[in-house]
Parts: C-alpha cells; structure tokens; sequence
C-alpha cells in the first residue's frame, strides 16, 4: 500500500532535514532554510512537528539509519567477526568523502553540536553510539562462543576503542579532506581487529 500525503509530507521534512542539520548543525539551521529545502510553508512543518527539535530528532534518527543499513549490507554477507569489523573499516574508507547523508557522520556531528545545548539531541545520540556499540558486544561475544575471537578479549571495552578510534579517523579525514588521515587511523583498526583471533 502506497504513502498518505501525510506521510510522503513527514517523509520529505524528516530526509531533507537530516542533510541540514547534518551539514549546518542545530543552532545554524532555521525553520527557513527546512521551509525552503521543503517548499513547504510553516504551518506545514508545525502540522507534522511540535517544534524545530521534534524536527532534528526525527532527521537525526533518520540519517543514523541510513548509514546503520548500509554498513549492514556490507557485514551481513560475513559469517566471522574478524570479517565483519573489517568490512566497517572499508565502508567508512570508501564512503568517508562522500558519505550516505551529506556532511558526514550523524553522531559525531550531532554529538559535537549538541553537547551542552540540547540534552535531548544528546541523549539520541548516546542511544545510537550505545546500540553500536551493543551490536558490536554481540557479534564480538557470539565470536567468543564459536572460538573465532579470543576469549580473553573484553568485548566491551575493545567496542569503545574500535568507536573511538574510527570517529577519530573520520573526524580528521573530513577536516583535511584527505582520506589519508582514515587511513593512518584505519592500520590502528585493522590491528586491533587482527588481535582478536590466535
């Protein structure tokens, strides 16, 4: 069954805000320039939207989905952990410069913006990087129950370092605009990953 106009409406303020705010940031983004990007006209955000922020949650949880289906679609066709995690490293390689929502990573954009200034941004973006981080924990931990990773490895805390030091690589690539900057972050990565298994 097709969209109601309601929902294709919501769909277009929800897609075309999320490369707003990803690309300008909550405090640089009006209800203006969603109005323009849109065509739609203020009452038209409102009936769909309580207020700009029900706006940006909508459009951050849109564009961290985005990114979280197609890294699935890379690691899916893995059946080894080892293989999985590298196969996260070479998404974000490729797609670094020319990322699935445009202006980069959702969270580490959001969570830079939103920091102080929007506890309920914040607390989105936390639930993303802690649902990662558990999608990790658990292929990491099914790993151990197969004898494909090292049962000493402590799956929560190499989670929090792979994370960390990805956004890490992806925040100076997109800095310099040079891919080599990942890279450099990505031997770490792949390092790590091979510390996994005997």
């Amino acid at each position: 069954m097709g969209q109601t106009k309601a929902e294709r409406t919501r769909k277009l303020i929800i897609t075309e805000a999320a490369r707003i705010f990803n690309q300008k940031g909550y405090a640089g983004t009006s209800m203006n320039d969603i109005m323009k990007a849109t065509g739609l006209s203020k009452g038209g955000l409102y009936g769909n939207f309580g207020n700009k922020e029900q706006i940006a949650v909508a459009a951050f949880e849109h564009a961290v989905g985005l990114v979280t289906e197609e890294v699935r679609e890379r690691t899916r066709i893995s059946k080894h952990p080892v293989d999985k995690l590298k196969a996260v490293v070479s998404f974000y390689r490729e797609r670094i410069l020319d990322p699935p929502v445009e202006g980069g990573c959702p969270i580490q954009n959001t969570s830079i913006d939103a920091d102080d200034n929007n506890p309920v941004l914040r607390e989105h973006v936390i639930t993303a990087v802690d649902q990662w981080k558990s999608r990790m924990v658990y292929v990491l931990e099914k790993g151990k129950s197969l004898d494909q990773v090292k049962g000493e490895i402590d799956s929560e805390k190499f989670a929090t370092q792979f994370i960390g030091t990805l956004e890490g690589g992806i925040m100076l690539a997109q800095l310099y605009k040079d891919v080599h900057y990942f890279d450099t972050m990505a031997e770490v990565l792949l390092q790590m990953i091979e510390s996994l298994t005997d």
